[in-house]
């Protein structure tokens, strides 16, 4: 709310000193009598008094329960139904003073009178301060009732008889329901008239017609809670829906958490997503849109939409939407909820009793007792035979180490009708909470089987299907390892493991099935090693000889001040008007990617519309903070990535914008980015190839290495890792790889994604000694870890962390954000919304930490100081004659030891 042009107060004239067992009667007069009177704000149901004088401290309004009518009344107010036991209250008031008895300062007290039928009366003295004639002051505390009182009465009193009181302002409200722009009803709702008993005041139709409803269908949809629920008509777009305005309400830098209930109506659409959606508009006049949530909604019930949103700058104009479905489907809404997220509060770390490292959880794996402790899943048969492999698969042994040698015995399946029949096994029993499990066994075609067929060792958890690895299966002659990882989070009621994959009619034999949980300290305290050998190196610090000098240095004291390793991370533009996330981000990354920033789809989203805005501003942060670039993407080959507008290119027209991207892109930033990933996501899409032929992806490296030779240019795509998926493997990469090197393409990096669950170590490993072969830097670019538990979380991310310092071909990498409700999966972040650092965000602080080399000791007879330590950024302190000397020196990453004059 604007200030007005009027100014005014309030004078209560004190006559007397109340006794408290009587209400208390004050005279309220108006200074100014002309002026305007206060006026009454009502906001979203909850009435608000503000008053104003000049030069005064505008005063925060949180969630006002304070009804100022009229001071003429009395000093006091009934406030019995707007408070609840439990809850903490803030006062906050502006006070004066004033008379001709006014000697000194006078005491100005807030209270609280309680008042019960069946007790006596209680009172809480809440704040007190002492205010000076002619000068205002804040009054301000804080109450909880731990019962509720028949009646509440907060009141105002202090000074002595004939001193009078000025009332500018008074503001009571809850924590956990603020409105920090004091919109907000009892439950902290800044949405007016959300349940629309109101009609359809305070909405609007975006692009569309709406209106409010008792029942609908002859009566068959009611309303979900409530008398009313809004419906839209008339849309002809998917953006189309019923919106409401609330700029002003919300507040930069602050989580807001959105519910409603929503269906669809209409059009013989049975089903279809609805998103809630923010149009932001900023002071620059700039458009964005934020989503916040999305559901798939039926026509047969009401389903529940919720999600959370942050303003990151300041904004012009906020309106909240619902949008989605086809045209002539209609959006029913039954209530919106939109408030200050409650606080999540942090994870309990989990507690593992005996979590068995190293066990196999599968009964009777070796076969010894024929199939017991297995059964068929369908009509399948299965029979055990011989000749399957004695040794444990290579990922199995990797983890384990040496182990007891494999029957040679296997589960022929048989009679398979589906692709999901197969072998399986109940191991609810067996598999604990927050455990990682990593699977291995070998799996081979039947006889006559011909491939290429897919394995799958796959989980039922529940309802709910998930991916323990898979093999594609060329070669029926062979055995193959399939190899992946799993964990649980929320106790099932029932877990099976199942083996399927290969089209029904065809046999396939499993041996040595391994599920076991994984020991990550041990595998830790492995890799610390092997980051010392492989990431540090011998630093002599050369220091000059007395006679040249004149100085005699005794005690050297050596501290890294910045671990040269490249480690940065995504950021998109919005990002960085938050001061809080651009702090974090400058204090711990050296590299950046932008998230969408410089894609084709957002710097033309329309043809010869260019977008570069974004892209620029993010590059201008980077510039200025010395910040290293990647360029990602030029091109995405995933057909759903790519805009209309280039699809319906016929094929000159396409290859000719395909040229113009190259050209328009390259020339702009040459010299800008670092690294490009070239065309992402090649494994996973064919786009461009399929339009422009087999050769198009050498030459897209070949023109933009003529544009830029300075930038490194990648191949980008996921799952390569994990062993989850069988069109990304090491091999299928490293052939994709060779085939484009063949075509004259300048593949200078390879990009390892990074979108991981459950890692396990020697999976990643192994994955890693496949692709370094190849002798090109690998670099993990999009990296990001989930869990639900904050240091189960953590530790994900060390086991990436580690394994990527620990591997000589890795030669960075970037983790795909850190700022929570600015990722692209949930509960992957490592800052809360609002800044908080959670345990995952501490625990790459403290490897970055443990990162840096530090040492101490005396020079050498040869005037030498000699340490091991990573590259990077020093700085020295030098004794010397009792006087300290600090200098600075970097070690450059190499091969060779590195000596470091310490020129005086």
């Amino acid at each position: 709310m604007g200030k007005r042009s009027a100014c005014f107060y309030t004078i209560f004239k004190r006559h007397k000193n109340p006794n408290r067992s009587q209400t208390k009667k004050v005279e309220g007069v108006m200074k100014n009598p002309s002026m305007e009177v206060p006026t009454l704000a009502m906001i979203n149901g909850v009435d608000e008094f503000h008053s104003q004088k000049p030069n005064d401290l505008d005063l925060e309004r949180n969630c006002n329960i304070i009804e100022n009518h009229n001071f003429s009344h009395g000093l006091e107010q009934d406030i019995t139904h707007k408070v609840s036991s439990g809850s903490t209250y803030s006062v906050c008031a502006r006070v004066g003073v004033s008379g001709i008895c006014l000697k000194g300062d006078a005491k100005v007290i807030t209270t609280l009178k309680l008042e019960y039928k069946h007790s006596s009366t209680k009172y809480i003295n809440i704040a007190r301060t002492n205010v000076s004639k002619e000068k205002w002051e804040n009054l301000q505390g804080k109450f909880m009732l731990s019962d509720k009182p028949d009646r509440i009465v907060l009141y105002v009193e202090g000074p002595a008889p004939g001193v009078n009181i000025l009332i500018e302002s008074v503001s009571v409200f809850c924590h956990g329901k603020i409105s920090p722009c004091g919109y907000s009803t009892d439950n902290g709702n800044i949405i007016l008239n959300p349940e629309f008993e109101d009609g359809v005041n305070n909405w609007t139709g975006r692009g569309c017609k709406i209106g409010v409803h008792e029942s609908m269908g002859d009566g068959k949809i009611l309303p979900k809670s409530g008398k009313f629920f809004a419906s839209t008509s008339e849309r002809t777009q998917s953006w189309n829906g019923i919106q409401q305005d609330i700029s002003g309400k919300v507040q930069r830098k602050l989580a807001y958490q959105v519910n409603a209930f929503v269906r669809i109506f209409g059009n013989n659409v049975t089903s279809s997503t609805v998103r809630a959606t923010l149009w932001v508009q900023t002071p620059d006049s700039r458009e964005h849109y934020i989503g916040i949530a999305s559901a798939q909604a039926t026509d047969s019930d009401w389903v529940e939409l919720q999600g959370k949103f942050l303003l990151n700058g300041s904004q012009s104009k906020v309106v909240i939407y619902l949008e989605g479905p086809p045209s002539g489907t209609d959006i029913l809404l039954d209530g919106l909820m939109l408030k200050h997220a409650d606080k999540t509060p942090p994870s309990p770390p989990p507690v593992i009793e005996n979590p068995d490292y190293g066990v196999n959880i599968i009964t009777n794996s070796n076969l010894s007792n024929g199939t017991n402790g297995w059964f068929p899943l369908g009509n399948c048969l299965l029979n055990v035979v011989a000749g399957s492999p004695h040794i444990l698969p290579p990922a199995a042994r990797d983890t384990l180490g040496p182990c007891e040698p494999l029957s040679g015995r296997c589960i022929h399946a048989t009679n398979r009708t589906q692709t999901w029949m197969g072998p399986a096994q109940m191991i609810t029993d067996k598999v604990k909470l927050f455990v990682t499990y990593q699977i291995s066994a070998w799996v081979r075609l039947g006889p006559g089987a011909t491939g290429p067929q897919n394995v799958n060792v796959a989980l039922g958890v529940d309802s709910q299907w998930v991916n323990g690895g898979q093999v594609e299966i060329n070669d029926a002659n062979q055995w193959h390892e399939v190899c992946g990882s799993f964990r649980i989070e929320k106790q099932p009621a029932k877990v099976m493991v199942y083996i399927q994959g290969p089209a029904s009619g065809i046999s396939f034999m499993l041996a040595g099935l391994q599920i076991f949980a994984v020991d990550r300290q041990a595998r830790f305290r492995h890799l610390k090693r092997q980051t010392d050998k492989i990431r540090k190196q011998d630093v002599t610090l050369k220091f000059p000889s007395p006679d040249s000098s004149g100085m005699h240095p005794t005690t050297v004291i050596v501290k890294q001040i910045q671990n040269s390793f490249p480690i940065g991370s995504c950021i998109s533009r919005s990002n960085i008007d938050n001061e809080d996330f651009v702090a974090f981000f400058v204090k711990n990354f050296n590299w950046a990617v932008f998230g969408n920033e410089l894609k084709w789809y957002w710097t033309e989203s329309q043809k010869g519309n260019l977008n570069y805005q974004d892209a620029d501003d993010l590059l201008k942060l980077c510039d200025e903070k010395n910040i290293s670039a990647r360029g990602h993407c030029i091109f995405w080959d995933v057909d759903n990535t790519v805009q209309d507008w280039v699809k319906n290119l016929n094929k000159p027209d396409l290859a000719t914008a395909v040229q113009n991207r190259l050209t328009g892109l390259l020339n702009r930033y040459k010299g800008k980015f670092k690294h490009y990933d070239v065309n992402n996501e090649m494994l996973h899409g064919s786009f461009y190839p399929n339009r422009l032929g087999p050769e198009v992806r050498a030459n897209m490296f070949k023109t933009a290495n003529q544009l830029d030779p300075s930038a490194t240019l990648f191949v980008n795509d996921y799952h390569i890792e994990d062993g989850c998926d069988t069109r990304s493997t090491p091999e299928k990469y490293i052939s994709q790889i060779l085939d484009l090197q063949l075509q004259g393409a300048p593949v200078g990096g390879i990009g390892i994604q990074g979108h991981i669950d459950s890692p396990v170590g020697p999976i990643v490993c192994s994955a890693l000694d496949k692709l370094g072969v190849l002798g090109l830097p690998i670099w993990f670019t999009e990296l990001d870890v989930s869990s639900v538990n904050e240091h189960v979380r953590a530790d994900d991310l060390e086991v990436m962390f580690r394994e990527v310092f620990a591997h000589p071909a890795v030669e960075g990498v970037m983790i795909w954000g850190f700022w929570e409700l600015f990722m692209s999966r949930e509960n992957s972040h490592l800052v809360d919304a609002e800044g908080e650092v959670n345990e995952a965000g501490k625990r790459l602080l403290e490897l970055k930490k443990e990162w840096l080399s530090h040492g101490h000791g005396h020079v050498d007879e040869q005037g030498e100081f000699k340490f091991r330590g990573f590259p990077g950024t020093y700085e020295v302190v030098v004794v010397a004659d009792g006087k300290k000397t600090v200098k600075k020196f970097v070690v450059e990453k190499g091969d060779i030891p590195s000596v470091v004059p310490m020129n005086p």
